[in-house]
């Protein structure tokens, strides 16, 4: 008889650990407290209008592809992408915007046409990008934190220098443009922290950015999350929604099941891929690894305020992809990390993926997502809300030059309040916990629980780090790290800890 798993919640990285550990041989069960899977990447649909809820950028295509091939599979097996032309558009103050193109040879002319010369320099710096990805996504990001000397390599040696100094630092030595700066500086922040504190190595983001260009899987990224399910079914993993876990049963030290809507679930093994923080919570205390305290101490990536709207028309001057970068940067990220607070002006975000795929929005009219960056933790109320959402459709409007308040349909939000309420996120963050140096690889929470025998965790809170592939990822190192400690004897039938 094969070993029984428990999987506590149903985002990527959860989807993914079932995919493999149910290929291994495991019987694997995914419990999800939700209606539907996907955790934060979820789907609302409304009067013929459909929107993601989370997740909107398909960057790292070949991490996705990665994940398939484990299987013998292709992404393509299971939804289609397109990839974005152009990949998105930034505004900035003046009515001023630079738009960025599918292709390095285009996005080296919108360089040099917004400063004479920063095409040469943008071409070193895209070349260390794409090496300082080759290292880290295609090995580092899939070791599973156990131990410092996993980030010792040859290579690392020699790019040492980049891991103490930051992302900001180095693109100011090059680039004088603000414009180009805020650009350069935009795709560390999927990691959860400001640039300044960003170690230059993480630069291979803007490789992901630039060179592997801006994707959109039809039906939107929620057609990722029901391809992996229809993967993870076809192994043999059983999912259920409606299922609340309540308990995370510990005997003589060891992980034995768990609690879910009041019954008890027996298991061999727990695999947590709920927010880190709540699933220790489902410890007794003496089993919790990390203090509330820790909790405090450490780096979060923001939360957000968001918007889905629904238009009757279709709107002018927007691309599948915009960043409204007209005010503070570096204002908004201090109320974001240094001082948390709601800032004045907020930068924010929006898609209409509608502008690409039509059938996201009925015939003629447009899809609307809106996101502004906010602290963790801070005040969320009903009308602070509505005050922001009048903000941005303000600057919206005068940004693309149009008139859209009349001709909105419906609109719906989601915010700090809700982040709890639904995924039970830690002082309501969106991203998990953030990329800093001293919150990287091996020091960050761990994968296999120090005090629980046969209880696992995985996700943006752990190892590698936040974002969608680092999900897929984790999800792969959690699997790896339970079979790795277990070698099932065929002759006595018990698994065998190493």
């Amino acid at each position: 008889m094969s070993k029984k798993i428990v999987i506590i919640g149903s985002g990527f990285s959860s989807l993914s650990a079932s995919c493999y550990l149910a290929k291994l041989g495991y019987d694997v069960t995914i419990f999800e407290k939700n209606a539907t899977i996907g955790g934060r990447a979820g789907q609302l649909k409304k009067e013929g209008f459909t929107f993601d809820t989370g997740p909107s950028w398909y960057w790292m295509p070949d991490v996705f592809e990665r994940f398939f091939k484990d299987f013998d599979k292709s992404a393509s097996d299971y939804y289609t992408l397109d990839k974005l032309h152009p990949a998105y558009k930034v505004f900035f103050k003046n009515n001023e915007s630079i738009t960025i193109g599918d292709s390095l040879e285009k996005i080296y002319e919108t360089f040099e046409a917004e400063e004479k010369g920063s095409s040469i320099k943008l071409k070193k710096f895209i070349k260390t990008a794409q090496n300082n990805y080759e290292i880290a996504i295609k090995d580092l990001v899939y070791r599973p934190g156990v131990s410092v000397l996993e980030l010792v390599t040859k290579e690392t040696i020699l790019r040492v220098g980049q891991f103490f100094s930051t992302i900001s630092k180095e693109i100011r030595k090059d680039f004088k443009s603000k414009k180009l700066i805020q650009i350069l500086e935009f795709p560390v922040l999927f990691l959860g922290a400001k640039p300044s504190d960003t170690p230059a190595f993480y630069s291979f983001m803007n490789y992901a950015d630039f060179g592997l260009g801006t994707w959109h899987p039809r039906g939107g990224m929620y057609s990722v999350i029901t391809g992996i399910k229809e993967l993870a079914e076809s192994l043999g993993v059983t999912i259920h929604t409606h299922a609340t876990v309540e308990k995370i049963i510990v005997k003589n030290g060891c992980a034995k099941g768990i609690i879910v809507n009041s019954t008890k679930i027996d298991a061999d093994i727990v695999l947590c891929g709920a927010d880190y923080h709540h699933g220790e919570t489902l410890l007794p205390p003496e089993y919790r690894q990390y203090s509330e305290k820790y909790w405090e101490r450490k780096t979060f990536a923001p939360s957000s305020l968001l918007f889905y709207v629904g238009f009757d028309k279709k709107l002018q001057n927007i691309n599948h992809h915009n960043l409204f970068f007209d005010t503070d940067f570096e204002q908004h990220t201090k109320d974001i990390y240094d001082t948390p607070k709601w800032t004045e002006d907020p930068l924010f975000y929006a898609n209409f993926t509608s502008v690409t795929d039509p059938k996201s929005a009925p015939e003629g009219y447009e899809n609307g997502f809106f996101l502004i960056p906010l602290a963790p933790g801070i005040e969320d109320t009903n009308e602070l809300r509505e005050h922001y959402f009048d903000k941005i459709i303000t600057r919206f409007e005068s940004l693309t030059n149009q008139n859209i308040r009349n001709n909105i349909i419906f609109k719906e939000s989601f915010c700090i309040k809700d982040f709890i309420k639904e995924y039970n996120s830690y002082k309501g963050n969106a991203y998990g916990m953030a990329n800093t140096l001293l919150q990287t690889a091996f020091l960050r929470p761990k994968l296999k629980s120090k005090k629980v025998q046969d209880l696992f965790f995985t996700g943006q809170l752990t190892v590698p780090g936040p974002g969608v592939p680092p999900s897929l990822i984790s999800g792969k190192l959690a699997a790896g790290l339970i079979q790795n400690h277990y070698r099932y004897d065929e002759k006595l039938k018990h698994s065998i800890p190493t």
